[in-house]
């Protein structure tokens, strides 16, 4: 079933278990029970300490355990764990069969001493690149703690279950039965919802922090080149992240990064991650920037307060928080949000297999999306403000040859509309004022990006779209204070541009911490 390569590499892998690992299966007489059992039956194949069994008497089927024999550690899947999930598939493999973790100490300590028995269950989809993140965390939580399980559920594989709970948009996690979060998260973002006195432990031990020279707000592209760049020159660095990797996290195919032909968000997030672990930089994760107060005084510290109330100093600020989605801002998108309204085509586009959608906007964003959606939908509409489509030449023929595609163009979307979820879409024909109406069960919003600005809003100064202005070295109006990426004036929005502006601010910090007084240790020891 798996082709040689893969099949010599999982072989590989499995040389790292230790404990024996029972495969429990529960099949039906379906195709996906086939392909499970098959599947199942390779890998079993591939290790002595591996067995499979296949009267398993789960109520899912298909779906199968795996469990460590003699314990009560196990993780669950139902459905085939193939796409991009086989990562997380692999892991578990070898994370209950002894291979630990790769968690720090005391985040591992903090998951054993969470108290009660809860279970938890993901529903994700084969092409959603965030959904490993989920997964992979909380078969960990069940690894580590096993008063907790956890069954991750491909909702393709049971979409009467998925519709009957309503998941429209994955990952969804669901907690003793009721919905606890949907999107991307990490270990360490799960666990603060578990453990609720972690956020003030955090913040208590941000507060009693020294200064930096260079403290990076923002974990994307710019800001982990920032934070590299400034920790490479010997100077004290931090970096603060609401959710280190940013957008770039929720973004699939990636062939423009110079040197890298072809790369997914998530792997490029962990690869980014990874280096910037390489250096002495202090990450401070899961804490979002409120407010940024200049220094009082001439090479004096900058402040940046957090939302949790921790304050941050620092020498050198280094501004990188990126973009977000743009939204419509219309009646009935948020109240749709993860029920109808979307934004991730590859993450929620499967769960409209057979549907009709719509996708707002005619950009290369919105046009791809709407290419890759025409395969899983029954119709889809494209609805462009302007007077044409805006993507790129190769993108349009694509999508103009595909049969199950309308284009409206000068259409102004002003209402969502629905009872518990989205059944219908209004626009405007800006070209004759008419109202018109589209019964349509989802729409992807692809628009574009907004800047990650309010923050800093009335302290540094910002362009007329909410940009940090800054000049060809980095700097903005205040010293000391430095800006790249997304959230900036630079003209292109791009990952390759960001690593570089990142670079292009550190090294302008750097110089400026050359050419003014006191170190930071200095500082600290001033008070």
């Amino acid at each position: 079933m798996l082709d040689t390569a893969l099949a010599d590499q999982l072989r590989s892998h499995l040389t790292n278990v230790t404990m024996p690992v029972e495969l429990v299966a529960s099949l039906d007489d379906s195709a996906k029970s086939a392909e499970l059992a098959e599947l199942l039956d390779e890998i079993a194949g591939m290790s002595d300490l591996l067995t499979l069994r296949t009267d398993g008497d789960d109520a899912r089927r298909p779906s199968f355990a795996i469990t460590r024999a003699g314990t009560d550690v196990r993780v669950d899947f139902a459905g085939v764990p193939l796409g991009h999930e086989f990562t997380s598939l692999v892991l578990a493999l070898l994370q209950v069969g002894g291979h630990p973790p790769k968690v720090d100490p005391d985040t591992a300590e903090a998951i054993r001493l969470l108290d009660g028995e809860h279970r938890f269950e993901t529903y994700f989809s084969l092409s959603c690149q965030n959904c490993p993140d989920v997964v992979q965390a909380l078969n960990v939580l069940s690894i580590l703690n096993p008063s907790l399980s956890h069954t991750a559920i491909d909702g393709a594989v049971f979409p009467d279950e998925a519709e009957e709970r309503e998941v429209l948009s994955v990952p969804a996690v669901f907690l003793d039965g009721e919905l606890l979060a949907q999107g991307r998260m990490d270990l360490e973002e799960l666990l603060a919802k578990l453990d609720t006195g972690s956020a003030e432990r955090a913040a208590e031990e941000i507060e009693a922090k020294d200064p930096f020279d260079v403290l990076v707000v923002g974990g994307g592209p710019a800001g982990a080149s920032a934070a590299v760049y400034a920790s490479r020159k010997g100077i004290r660095t931090g970096l603060v992240a609401e959710r280190f990797g940013g957008q770039v996290g929720d973004t699939m195919g990636i062939e423009n990064l110079i040197s890298v032909p072809y790369t997914e968000g998530p792997k490029l997030v962990a690869a980014l991650e990874a280096h910037v672990g390489e250096y002495d930089v202090d990450v401070m994760n899961l804490q979002r920037a409120a407010r940024l107060v200049p220094a009082s005084t001439e090479g004096g510290p900058h402040s940046v307060v957090l939302d949790s109330g921790a304050t941050v100093r620092a020498r050198t600020v280094v501004v990188s928080t990126g973009a977000r989605w743009r939204t419509l801002g219309v009646p009935g998108e948020e109240r749709f949000r993860n029920k109808g309204v979307h934004f991730c085509p590859h993450c929620d586009g499967p769960f409209y297999k057979g549907k009709r959608i719509a996708v707002v906007g005619g950009g290369n964003s919105g046009v791809e999306a709407a290419i890759d959606l025409a395969g899983i939908v029954g119709h889809l509409t494209v609805l462009e403000f302007t007077d044409r489509l805006l993507a790129d030449e190769v993108l349009q023929r694509k999508l103009h040859s595909l049969p199950n595609v309308d284009v409206v163009l000068e259409a102004q979307t002003t209402e969502l509309t629905g009872d518990t979820r989205m059944e219908g879409l209004t626009y405007i024909d800006r070209r004759t004022g008419d109202e018109r109406r589209l019964d349509v069960d989802g729409v992807f919003v692809q628009i574009g990006l907004l800047p990650n600005t309010e923050w800093i809003d009335g302290t540094v100064e910002l362009s007329d779209r909410n940009e940090v202005v800054i000049d060809e070295r980095g700097r903005t109006n205040i010293p000391g204070v430095f800006a790249a990426g997304d959230c900036t004036t630079v003209p292109y929005k791009q990952i390759v541009v960001s690593l570089g502006a990142g670079s292009t601010a550190a090294l302008s910090a750097f110089d400026h911490l050359i050419r003014t007084s006191a170190p930071a240790a200095e500082m600290a020891a001033a008070g």
